[in-house]
C-alpha cells in the first residue's frame, strides 16, 4: 500500500526539539524545497527561447556551467557580499573575460546575481553551492560534473550493451574506481553524506521510528542519515555498516557529541554478511546501486541477520506505472550507466523482497522524492517453533477464508491495509 500523507503531528514532533538541537536551519530548507519551489527563468517575447527538443538537447550545457562555478568555489567567494568579476577571477586563477561569460550565463538562469555590469551576488539558487551550509550540494555537483558527466557521455554503450558506461570509460567499476581515487572518492562521499542528511528529515517527518531500539544503516556511509534519526530518538542505538575505507572517512567526520556514543561504526561486506540482532535495517540509495540477484542476496543477509520481529526500510524513489514525467526514471538511466543498477517500480519493488522471503507491508512518500519501503520477513521465516512452521505449511485457506483472515489481520496480499470490518 502507498500511504499518501503527511500527518501535521509528524511534523510538529519533528519540530518540538528543533531549537533545542539548532537543527531548524536544516528543516527550513527541505520545506521551502517542497512548499515554496524555486521557479527556473524561462524565455521572453523579447528574448525567446529555442525549440523544446533542442533546449533539451543542451541541457548539458548548463549542467556542466553549474560544475565549473561549484569547482572554482565561487559561491564560497560570495559568502560575504557581492564581488566584481576582476576580483573573483584573481582569487580562482580564472580569465576574466572567460570567467564573466560563465557568470552571465548562470545569472541569466537564476544561479547568482548580476548586479551592474560586472558585479555578481549570491541568489537563492547558489547558496547551495557553498562548502560549508546546511543543506551543501556543492559536493554533488562536482562528483556529477566529473565522474557522472565522463559515465552519460557513453551513455549509448550502455544502452546497446546492457552494462555500465562507466566500466567502459574507467576500466573499473564505479566502487573499485573510487577505492583507488582519493580525490573522486572525496567528493563522492561528501556529495552522498549532504545528501542524505537533508534526506534524513524528509524520512523522520514521514516514519514513526517510536518503538525501534536499533538500527543498522546498511551501506550508511558517513552515517549522516543515521545522525540525524538518533538525534530524534534517544532511545535508540545505531551501526553504521559500510567499507573499511569509507568507515575511515565517517570517523573522522564524527564529532564528540552526545548521540555519537549510542552508534557504533562496523566494516564489512554486505554481500557476505551484516551486523546482527537489531530491530531494523535500512538502506538508503543502496539496493537501487545494484541489479536484482544482488540486491535481494543484500536483502537476504539482512533477513539473517535481523532480531525476531525486525524489519528492512529501503529509501529509494518509486517508479510510476504511468508515462507521468518523474525524475525517478532519469535517475535510472543514471544507475545503468554509473553502477548497472536501477530504480524499480511498486511491483518489481514487492517482487524483489518477496524473492528474498519479505512482505512489503508499506510504501510511505516523503517530502523528498524517495519513498520509504517498509517490508517485514514472511511468516514460513519468522524464528518461531518447528510446530508453528508445520502448522502453517499444513494450513492452506480457501479464497473465502483468505479474505476473512485478511480482514482480521489489517492486511491483504502484498502487504496493503484494509479497512477494519464495521
Amino acid at each position: 500500500m502507498v500511504v499518501r500523507r503527511l500527518t501535521p503531528w509528524r511534523l510538529l514532533q519533528l519540530l518540538r526539539p528543533v531549537s533545542r538541537k539548532g537543527v531548524w536551519t536544516e528543516v527550513k530548507q527541505l520545506v521551502n524545497s517542497r512548499l515554496l519551489p524555486i521557479r527556473i527563468a524561462k524565455g521572453t517575447e523579447e528574448n525567446p527561447s529555442p525549440p523544446a527538443l533542442f533546449e533539451m538537447a543542451t541541457a548539458y550545457w548548463l549542467s556542466q556551467a553549474i560544475y565549473v562555478a561549484a569547482k572554482l568555489g565561487i559561491a564560497d567567494l560570495l559568502k560575504d557580499g557581492p564581488q566584481s568579476c576582476v576580483a573573483l577571477a584573481a582569487s580562482t586563477g580564472s580569465d576574466t573575460p572567460s570567467l564573466f561569460r560563465l557568470m552571465r550565463a548562470l545569472s541569466s538562469v537564476g544561479i547568482f546575481s548580476q548586479l551592474g555590469k560586472d558585479h555578481f551576488a549570491l541568489s537563492r539558487l547558489a547558496e547551495s553551492l557553498q562548502s560549508e551550509v546546511h543543506g551543501s550540494l556543492r559536493a554533488i555537483v562536482i562528483t556529477i560534473g566529473e565522474i557522472h558527466y565522463q559515465a552519460w557521455g557513453s551513455l549509448l554503450y550502455s544502452v546497446q550493451t546492457g552494462s555500465p558506461a562507466f566500466n567502459n570509460v574507467f576500466g573499473a567499476s564505479l566502487f573499485d574506481y573510487l577505492q583507488q581515487n582519493v580525490d573522486a572518492a572525496d567528493a563522492f562521499s561528501q556529495g552522498m553524506a549532504n545528501v542524505s542528511s537533508m534526506l534524513a528529515y524528509a524520512v523522520l517527518m514521514a516514519y514513526d521510528f517510536a518503538g525501534i531500539s536499533s538500527i543498522v544503516d546498511i551501506g550508511g556511509g558517513q552515517g549522516k542519515l543515521l545522525e540525524k534519526i538518533l538525534q530524534f530518538t534517544p532511545n535508540t542505538r545505531g551501526t553504521v555498516f559500510d567499507t573499511a575505507s569509507t568507515i575511515e572517512r565517517a570517523k573522522q567526520q564524527m564529532g564528540n557529541i552526545g548521540w555519537s556514543r549510542r552508534c557504533s561504526y562496523v566494516t564489512g561486506n554486505f554481500f557476505t554478511s551484516v551486523p546482527e540482532g537489531a530491530d531494523a535495517y535500512i538502506l538508503c540509495g543502496v539496493i537501487h546501486d545494484w541489479d536484482d540477484s544482488r540486491a535481494i542476496t543484500i536483502r537476504r543477509n539482512c533477513r539473517r541477520a535481523m532480531a525476531e520481529k525486525g524489519r528492512v526500510l529501503l529509501v529509494d524513489m518509486v517508479v510510476p506505472d504511468t508515462d507521468a514525467m518523474s525524475f525517478s526514471k532519469l535517475l535510472d538511466l543514471n544507475m545503468l550507466a554509473m553502477t548497472g543498477g536501477r530504480e524499480r517500480t511498486k511491483a518489481e519493488f514487492r517482487a524483489l523482497l518477496d524473492a528474498a522471503e519479505y512482505k512489503l507491508t508499506r510504501i510511505i512518500p516523503t517530502m523528498a522524492p524517495q519513498s520509504v519501503i517498509e517490508a517485514v520477513p514472511k511468516r514460513s521465516m519468522a524464528k518461531v517453533g518447528q510446530c508453528e512452521i508445520q502448522r502453517a505449511v499444513r494450513y492452506r485457506p480457501t479464497p473465502k477464508a483468505a479474505v476473512a483472515e485478511s480482514r482480521l489481520t489489517g492486511e491483504e496480499e502484498g502487504g496493503s491495509i484494509l479497512l477494519p470490518l464495521p
